[in-house]
C-alpha cells in the first residue's frame, strides 16, 4: 500500500498479537506525526527490554536479575505454590493483594493444534520444585478456558501421587454481571463453586 519505510512499520506493528492492519496502520501515523523526543523514548523502551529482561531462574516470571521481586520477598511462604499460564498473570493475581505465596509461570498452556504440548511447558521444573517437599499446596490459576482446563488437569494428575494438596481457581459470575446474560458454562461453575455465607 504505501512505500518503503512507513510500509515497513505497518507490516511489524501488525505483527504484534491484538493489532490489525488498520491499527497497524494508526499507529505507524501517529508515530510518523509525533515528536521525535517521544519516538526516541519508545525506541529506548523497546531497546532495553530486550537487553535487560530476562526470566526469573526459580518462577520463570520477568526479571531484571536472576531472581524476581517476588522471589526475592522472605515474607512470602513457600509453602503454597501458584502455577499461572503467563508473567502478566502473575500481574493480576498480585493487583487482588490476597495472595502471599511463590508462583510458578508456564509460559504458555498445552494446545495440541497450535503444537503446544508438555515438554513445551516448564512443567519438568514445576515437579522439581515440588519435589523439594516444602509446598503444600498448589494452586492452578491457568486460564478458564479449553487449553487452561487441559493444563490443569494435566498438572493435578501429574502432581496428586505426591501427596499436594492440588486447588482450582474458582470461577462463575463476575460481580456486577447479570444471570441472563451468563453463558451455561460459567453458570454451573458458578453453581459448582458455591459457597456458604
Amino acid at each position: 500500500m504505501y512505500e518503503g519505510a512507513i510500509q515497513d512499520l505497518i507490516d511489524e506493528l501488525g505483527r504484534l498479537p491484538g493489532v490489525g492492519p488498520k491499527s497497524a496502520q494508526r499507529i505507524a501515523f501517529h508515530v510518523l506525526s509525533a515528536d521525535p523526543a517521544d519516538v526516541n523514548r519508545l525506541a529506548t523502551a523497546l531497546r532495553k527490554v530486550k537487553e535487560l529482561v530476562r526470566f526469573c531462574t526459580i518462577c520463570f516470571n520477568v526479571a531484571e536479575s536472576e531472581q524476581c521481586r517476588i522471589c526475592r520477598d522472605v515474607r512470602r511462604t513457600n509453602e503454597v505454590l501458584c502455577v499461572v499460564e503467563e508473567p502478566k498473570d502473575v500481574v493480576a493475581i498480585e493487583r487482588t493483594g490476597e495472595f502471599r505465596g511463590r508462583y510458578h509461570v508456564l509460559g504458555g498452556a498445552i494446545n495440541p493444534l497450535e503444537g503446544v504440548g508438555p515438554d513445551q511447558l516448564r512443567i519438568r521444573e514445576l515437579l522439581l520444585r515440588l519435589g523439594t517437599g516444602e509446598v503444600q499446596e498448589l494452586i492452578l490459576a491457568t486460564d478458564p478456558n479449553t487449553e487452561g482446563e487441559a493444563t490443569a488437569t494435566y498438572l493435578a494428575l501429574m502432581v496428586k501421587p505426591m501427596g499436594i494438596k492440588v486447588t482450582r481457581l474458582a470461577s462463575g459470575l463476575p460481580v456486577g454481571g447479570d444471570l441472563e446474560y451468563a453463558d451455561e458454562i460459567t453458570l454451573g461453575r458458578a453453581f459448582e463453586g458455591r459457597r456458604a455465607i
